[in-house]
């Protein structure tokens, strides 16, 4: 309980804080900016937390199907307040972008922005609202007599991505996105999240099946049907997010190389 009361103390303070901070700091910041800036940071703090306990917890364990470590559950009762209030976070975060550019649904507060922003951002509301009624609930309460805190501290692991897309969503408000700050970054959200969020799932596979002695190919067929699905149901949205990521890059290389060659075809111009 010291955990959860901390957690609850902690993201939303942070939050707010760093609010407040931003403001003072940067007066030419408007609300979007300082919004989504404090929501970010809070992200990409509560990821590297995530990140450091998943490492602990996974090198660890020498056993990945019995060995339990304290951290596991401490970290998900800590965790669990910055689910709910993310959503919070970034329903503000979406509301006062939204308000910035006169849309006029967003002059105040009501369920038609509450309605948009569920419409807007359906897969991380429903993944936020999953992680917090079924992931959280499964560790604490339905593992009695079970370990498995190697793979937990591999799904805590895979938040490793997250500071990166934070990043990148941080140098678009700040209007950053043609910066070569924004291109190293999007390079690093491309690799940190196709290894940590994609190919986590064969890499946990594998140590299994490097235990067990089973060949890799033969590891799916050595467990439960319903671990099976679950790992898939995880998987999926974050090979959907994947190839988001891909053609959003994609998208920029191509924009990048039409202004550089619109740049060159006038500097042609004017030396003819």
């Amino acid at each position: 309980m010291f955990m959860l009361a901390w957690g609850t103390a902690f993201f939303p303070g942070l939050f707010f804080i760093s609010r407040k901070v931003l403001k003072s700091a940067f007066k030419s910041w408007n609300d979007a900016d300082v919004f989504v800036v404090s929501e970010r940071l809070v992200s990409s703090i509560h990821a590297t937390l995530a990140t450091i306990a998943g490492f602990i917890i996974a090198t660890a364990s020498s056993d990945v199907m019995s060995d339990r470590h304290r951290l596991t559950n401490e970290f998900v009762w800590f965790g669990a307040p910055y689910m709910a209030f993310d959503i919070y976070a970034m329903y503000l975060s979406n509301y006062h972008s939204q308000k910035v550019k006169g849309h006029e649904a967003y002059r105040n507060h009501s369920l038609l922005t509450i309605k948009l922003f569920l419409l807007r951002h359906p897969l991380l509301v429903v993944h936020h609202m999953v992680l917090l009624t079924v992931f959280m609930p499964t560790i604490l309460f339905l593992r009695t007599g079970l370990g498995g805190d190697f793979f937990i501290g591999c799904f805590f692991m895979a938040e490793f991505s997250t500071p990166f897309v934070s990043l990148g969503k941080v140098l678009i408000q700040l209007g950053l996105e043609e910066s070569w700050l924004h291109r190293v970054n999007g390079v690093m959200v491309l690799l940190s999240f196709f290894t940590c969020r994609v190919l986590l799932f064969p890499y946990m596979y594998w140590v299994y099946g490097q235990q067990y002695t089973i060949p890799f190919h033969k590891v799916p067929f050595h467990l439960p049907l319903h671990c099976n699905l679950a790992n898939l149901s995880i998987l999926a949205p974050q090979i959907y997010w994947f190839v988001l990521l891909c053609h959003k890059a994609y998208r920029l290389y191509l924009r990048q190389t039409r202004s550089k060659g619109q740049l060159a075809h006038k500097d042609g111009s004017k030396t003819d």
